[in-house]
């Protein structure tokens, strides 16, 4: 008879438990990744400024949830009332919408006027969006705070093995925050191109993937749009393609997403 097994190490007779039902064809292909989805069944978190529910280039809004401190010191969760208090959330829903339509929008609130906020805030909004099991939570937000990180890298962590992915605008200024810079997550930055189907794939880390995000006409709240140009709306140009990925491949570990953008990416051979 042999041993057991060490932990987390697969018994023998465990091996039919983890067979593959299908298999990727060689190389991967975008028809065959993203072909004819529209992201409905997907979920997808926006965590930041709030989001505008009304504005035409965003609605259905699913839910929303505010991240707030009280008086004594306590973080709670609670319905959003206010909606976007700056304008940032509502362009990054935008982009998703514009991208995969058909997508479940929800919006949870870290952030205040001019797009501002806590690290606490941020750490707490991010747990709980990471609770709910959204399929994909798009952080175009950061902090350079490294007391932070620890928590930040523990949480991204956890979203990576649950299976929710978690995409994260690098900084537009060259300085150390994060978690963009954690490899749990999908890091992104700005082309110039406007074809938003434009996606590079960079082989020098850690942002591992240029999206469009220059000059980008985004939503605005109060029903406009606004020219505007970031990181931060490159960010869900990918959160979107990988809500189109997952909702056609529900499957799909966060792993084996990344490395389907990076197959499928624009300088790759499975373009």
């Amino acid at each position: 008879m042999s041993e057991a097994v060490p932990a987390w190490s697969l018994p023998a007779a465990g091996v039919a438990g983890i067979a593959l039902t299908n298999m990727w064809p060689e190389p991967p292909t975008r028809e065959w990744a993203f072909g004819g989805s529209t992201g409905a069944g997907a979920r997808v978190c926006i965590l930041d400024s709030g989001v505008d529910a009304s504005h035409p280039l965003v609605a259905p809004l699913d839910s929303a949830v505010a991240v707030e401190l009280g008086d004594d010191g306590e973080i709670s969760i609670v319905p959003d009332e206010l909606g976007d208090v700056c304008g940032h959330g509502t362009a990054c829903a935008g982009v998703v919408r514009s991208i995969a339509p058909d997508c479940s929008l929800h919006s949870v609130r870290v952030l205040g006027a001019g797009a501002t906020g806590s690290g606490e805030l941020i750490l707490a909004g991010l747990r709980h969006a990471v609770e709910q099991g959204f399929d994909v939570i798009n952080l175009s937000l950061s902090t350079t705070k490294k007391r932070f990180a620890e928590t930040l890298h523990d949480l991204a962590d956890g979203a990576y093995f649950r299976r929710t992915l978690l995409v994260a605008a690098a900084h537009n200024m060259p300085v150390e925050s994060y978690p963009w810079r954690f490899s749990s997550v999908i890091s992104v930055g700005s082309h110039e191109e406007d074809d938003p189907l434009v996606w590079y794939a960079n082989p020098s880390p850690p942002v591992e993937f240029f999206a469009r995000g220059v000059d980008v006409n985004v939503a605005w709240p109060g029903g406009g749009t606004m020219r505007c140009t970031g990181n931060s709306f490159a960010a869900p140009n990918v959160a979107a393609l990988c809500a189109l990925a997952l909702a056609k491949h529900p499957e799909l570990t966060a792993p084996q997403v990344k490395s389907l953008l990076y197959l499928t990416a624009t300088n790759t051979q499975g373009a």
